[in-house]
């Protein structure tokens, strides 16, 4: 599609990823609707709605604003953070990663349909993850949420083959934001974890729309991570050997610190 005839809802549009994306979108020609739970300054080609995600209500609401604005493309981006090893993770974080990252865009995307059925033209795009694809120590939960994101997408761009609706993902590596924590960020050091910035996932977004393909995965060897991964997955296992120790060894010296 070209950006100057997409109307985009972009979803976690105030975030570091988000933020970024609105820019190069109406950069592009197009014109944004973004969602945020806080609230924002409409400029121009560009409007806010605020909402969260997580409330049916609100979800309701942002149907509405699509359909008042005639959305023909979607881009998924808001998102929680979840690293940690499962014996840190509370069942409440659990269940908001899981929320926000999977259940919401599915039952917003749900909310979406008849209208974006009845455009000409229309994408979908689910912003997952690299760790959708590669299962990663200290993102069991994070990655278990975008892998879902991740088999969703494939199956419901199968399932709207007939229709108007493109469905595409696009799949991000570490990007260096806000988004990660202080653990994280160490993490990601630790275990030479490259990483992006968020402008150059915003130009891929761009990009994405553009040439309309399926899927997209950022950044090398992350494109081939994932496949290797899809094929040979367990022959892997022993290439995460650093991710594993430098969590254990975290987590020993967290658990001195409290003790001593």
């Amino acid at each position: 599609m070209k950006l100057q005839n997409a109307r985009v809802l972009l979803t976690g549009a105030s975030g570091g990823i988000g933020a970024a994306m609105d820019q190069a979108l109406r950069q592009a020609g197009a014109q944004v609707l973004g969602v945020s739970r806080a609230q924002q300054t409409s400029a121009s080609g560009r409007h806010w709605v605020r909402a969260d995600l997580n409330d049916p209500r609100d979800i309701a609401h942002v149907a509405e604003s699509c359909a008042m604005l005639d959305i023909n493309v979607v881009v998924h981006a808001a998102g929680e953070a979840g690293f940690g090893t499962l014996h840190n993770l509370d069942a409440a974080q659990m269940q908001q990663v899981l929320q926000t990252n999977l259940l919401a865009p599915m039952l917003l995307t749900q909310a979406l349909l008849p209208h974006m059925q009845r455009q000409s033209q229309a994408q979908i795009v689910f912003v997952g993850s690299a760790l959708g694809a590669i299962g990663l120590p200290g993102f069991s939960l994070y990655g278990a949420s975008k892998a879902g994101v991740h088999r969703f997408a494939e199956a419901l761009r199968r399932e709207l083959s007939d229709t108007p609706i493109l469905v595409q993902l696009l799949a991000p590596r570490s990007t260096r934001t806000a988004f990660n924590t202080g653990e994280a960020e160490a993490y990601n050091r630790a275990t030479g974890t490259a990483s992006d910035s968020p402008e150059t996932v915003a130009q891929a977004l761009v990009n994405l729309i553009r040439d309309e393909a399926a899927e997209r995965y950022i950044g090398w060897p992350e494109r081939l991570a994932a496949r290797l991964n899809g094929a040979v997955g367990p022959l892997l296992d022993g290439s995460f050997d650093k991710h594993r120790r430098h969590l254990n060894q975290t987590q020993a010296q967290t658990i001195q610190g409290a003790t001593s």
